[in-house]
């Protein structure tokens, strides 16, 4: 066998080989072509299930994947590392043992199809949720299955390599797919915008950001609440789902419209938040902070500032605007509004100002006028995000003594740089929507904790595009006298952030230690609930 292997064949005679290999017997049975066609659908499944949940999680993107998958790698996240190995060993005994070619076929099509059924058993097989669009592109992925199945069954060998191909065939699924799509999105958004245009005493904030824009949206939210506000819904922040909300919500308020609506603006290329801008027509926006984050997909950090400049150009001369002039990107903007621009800064000349800033046990006090405001909102980078909902609150005429009072029952979203004590350890939790900014800020509010143990867990960054590295590395020149331990889940970045720490960081497996009783344990990233519990003492 590996006389053959390494003799110098060359691929169009492996190939030749596999063409000319037969269904044929295995011993006096003949060796069904249906059978194995079925077996290499069954056997197709888990990857493809896999590939249809992470393509969904990243909104049927195909530029999202591509940076997810450049990041983590195409073949451990399409098909795992099992299968490949498999396929690997069936062509090596069948280049040297051609002649028993079905029972190889068949023995490696029920090995891979006795895989699948153990991860569905076991509830270890990832499955998108089941929307329309999901169920359609599953369903023509199956097909395209099917079809290279009925036409690979007299070359059986062939069949063998069905369930490491469906990323080509959930691929070639979403490119038919795709005009009825986008056919179908265009008039939904048309038909959001239609309603939109039956409000028209409707006040509409729109709020767009590197980061922070959660945190905003719940802080209006919270000091809003006793006006008659909308407010979109958690993970809401595309055209689409912005367009589908407002038909859902609005559809059914005709006869009793809201006053005011609050809407996040989010986007990965340019022109997206323009499209949201003509379905809600804001009269309001506002920036948080403009970084580094989707910076992969927007090609460079100009074209990344130009989409949040679409809000601040999609305000009208009679509305405002609201930006953080504590970040050089977002203060920019101000050259490109046609209405008013408001100002918030926690250092320097600003129209809304904060003063004497302190972290407490709590969260954040300060002093903006003469007002002092304390929110229960863990890290002084949240200021400004607290400025401009005060700013916002203040040009709908509320009043600052009932700013303030709202301010103080607030309550920070899940997984947003929010504090919890669980099993004996403060757990900062920022595993929302992290980004270079926020990761810096976890950092530097790690810093000031009087934990003697602390631990950093994070999956990295990603969608930094060039400056994925050099950003990890910098991230581990700040963590350098703070962390005790720093855990990774994946290598890639871990990779870069050590070589800036100057120390040894670990990659989280199944083996690795919890973390002690009384520690710091600071989760930044994608990191899964499941594996802040495993850490845990």
């Amino acid at each position: 066998m590996s006389d053959f292997l390494f003799s110098g064949a060359k691929p169009y005679k492996v190939l030749r080989l596999l063409l000319t290999l037969p269904c044929g017997h295995v011993g006096y049975c003949t060796v069904s072509p249906v059978l194995i066609s079925g077996l290499a659908l069954l056997a197709s499944l888990s990857p493809l299930l896999t590939l249809a949940w992470l393509w969904q999680i990243k909104e049927w993107r195909f530029d999202r994947l591509r940076e997810h998958l450049r990041y983590e790698g195409c073949c451990r996240q399409i098909v795992g590392i099992v299968r490949p190995a498999v396929v690997l060993v069936f062509c090596a005994v069948l280049l040297s043992m051609p002649s028993h070619s079905s029972l190889w076929v068949v023995g490696t099509l029920a090995l891979l199809t006795g895989l699948t059924c153990m991860q569905l058993v076991l509830r270890k097989q990832h499955v998108p949720v089941w929307t329309h669009k999901a169920t359609t592109l599953v369903g023509c992925a199956l097909i395209v299955d099917a079809l290279a199945a009925w036409f690979w069954s007299d070359f059986g060998a062939l069949l063998v390599f069905l369930p490491i191909l469906q990323a080509v065939a959930l691929t070639l699924a979403w490119f038919l797919f795709w005009p009825v799509d986008r056919l179908l999105k265009t008039q939904r958004m048309q038909r959001a915008t239609r309603l939109r245009e039956q409000f028209p005493n409707l006040t509409v904030i729109g709020i767009t950001g590197s980061v922070g824009k959660t945190t905003v949206k719940e802080l209006l939210s919270c000091i809003l609440s006793k006006k008659d506000i909308l407010c979109t819904p958690a993970y809401v922040n595309s055209e689409m789902g912005v367009a589908n909300w407002l038909l859902k919500e609005l559809s059914v308020r005709k006869q009793n419209p809201p006053r005011i609506l609050i809407v996040e603006m989010g986007a990965y290329r340019k022109g997206e938040i323009a499209k949201l801008c003509r379905i809600v027509q804001p009269s309001l926006g506002v920036v948080t902070y403009i970084g580094k984050q989707h910076v992969g997909l927007f090609g460079s950090a100009q074209a990344l500032i130009d989409t949040k400049a679409e809000l601040v150009q999609a305000i009208p001369e009679d509305g405002m605007v609201f930006l953080n002039a504590d970040n050089s990107g977002c203060a920019k903007l101000a050259e490109r509004a046609h209405s008013p621009v408001h100002l918030v800064s926690t250092g320097g000349h600003a129209d809304t100002e904060a003063f004497d800033v302190e972290e407490t046990a709590t969260g954040i006090a300060f002093r903006a006028g003469d007002t002092r405001f304390s929110v229960p909102l863990h890290g002084t980078h949240n200021v400004t995000n607290v400025l401009l909902a005060i700013a916002v609150a203040r040009a709908l005429e509320m009043k600052e003594s009932d700013i303030a009072q709202e301010l103080s029952r607030y309550t920070p979203p899940a997984h947003t740089f929010s504090v919890r004590t669980e099993r004996g350890v403060t757990i900062l939790d920022d595993t929302h929507n992290a980004s270079p900014a926020s990761f810096k800020a976890a950092i530097a509010w790690a810093k000031s904790q009087p934990a003697v143990h602390k631990v950093l867990l994070t999956s990295g960054l990603i969608e930094l595009g060039t400056e994925q590295d050099r950003i990890h590395t910098e991230l581990g020149e700040m963590s350098q006298s703070t962390f005790h331990r720093v855990i990774f889940l994946h290598p890639r970045s871990g990779e870069y952030f050590e070589k800036g720490r100057g120390e040894a960081i670990e990659i989280r497996t199944a083996l690795t230690q919890p973390v002690e009783r009384d520690s710091l344990l600071v989760c930044v990233g994608r990191v899964p609930e499941p594996m802040i519990q495993a850490v845990l003492p």
